[in-house]
């Protein structure tokens, strides 16, 4: 008895050690620099609690310590409340020069009441051009929701709590460029853009409603291949990394596919006026 018992400790214990390992890696002290602002991004809670706030001066943002090249990284997010309109909560990877990379979730603000618009895109070699827009199926400024980018080299993977919302694949094989090899570093920011954001611009800041603000918790990078400088790697071992080649299974495929039946508000794939001379290659394959 006293050997189970003594064992059940063991288990407990590094259970703990494991969850305290786990919160110390989502330290944005840690994996973090706020670079624009002037004070109106902060970090709370020691280090587990980011805010950017907004106002008619300027907004503010943060970037990751690290470059990566394939991973998952999941940040929870609660976006700005109320009446949002004109501002854009911005979460991307992004790889520099005149040729990046970029994978982007954009959040695009709106009037009390009006849902909000989830933006994404891919950028290749400096080119977009593939943007996806969904409504979301909760209310994104109640409470905290995780967004998460899973790349690899067989495809990139939005997912909203978990749920798939869209797949970029890896169509290299058909001409269909896709980035590989230049790591990114990931940024946010919290800014205006009434020029454009909300309802093509139509509907403009309200800034009698500033400082608007979005918060940030549950960084996690476990696992991802990622540097913080030019000698110094993380490797990726395939083995040991679940997310290295991982693809949606059946069941996942299936809430993507209602996702895009219920929530999807735009998809470039359906815009033969903007594609004259025929839609993106990769629109057209499985």
């Amino acid at each position: 008895m006293a050997a189970f018992a003594t064992k059940q400790f063991m288990l407990l214990l590094s259970s703990s050690l494991l969850l305290l390992i786990g919160v110390s890696t989502g330290s944005f002290y840690d994996n973090f620099d706020i670079t624009w602002g002037d004070g109106r991004a902060n970090i709370f809670e020691s280090g587990h609690l980011l805010t950017c706030t907004l106002d008619k001066i300027s907004g503010s943002g943060f970037q990751s310590k690290k470059e990566y090249l394939f991973g998952k990284i999941d940040m929870k997010m609660k976006l700005v409340a109320g009446n949002s309109a004109g501002t854009v909560t911005a979460y991307y990877l992004s790889s520099k020069g005149e040729t990046w990379d970029e994978i982007d979730f954009e959040f695009l603000g709106n009037v009390t009441g009006q849902p909000y618009v989830l933006h994404t895109n891919v950028f290749t070699g400096g080119k977009g051009n593939r943007e996806m827009q969904f409504y979301l199926w909760f209310d994104p400024t109640a409470d905290f929701h995780t967004y998460t980018v899973l790349w690899n080299p067989l495809n990139i993977i939005f997912l909203v709590d978990g749920i798939p919302i869209r797949v970029f694949k890896n169509n290299e094989a058909h001409g269909v460029a896709y980035p590989k090899s230049q790591p990114m570093k990931i940024y946010s920011s919290l800014w205006e853009a009434d020029d454009w954001a909300t309802q093509g611009g139509r509907v403009k800041t309200d800034w009698t409603n500033a400082p608007f603000s979005a918060s940030y918790r549950s960084f996690n990078d476990v696992g991802c291949c990622s540097r913080t400088s030019v000698w110094n790697w993380v490797t990726c071992n395939a083995n040991s990394n679940s997310w290295m080649w991982t693809t949606l299974n059946s069941n996942q495929l299936g809430q993507m596919k209602w996702v895009q039946n219920d929530y999807m508000i735009y998809n470039y794939c359906n815009e033969f006026k903007r594609f004259p001379q025929g839609l993106p290659t990769e629109c057209n394959l499985g």
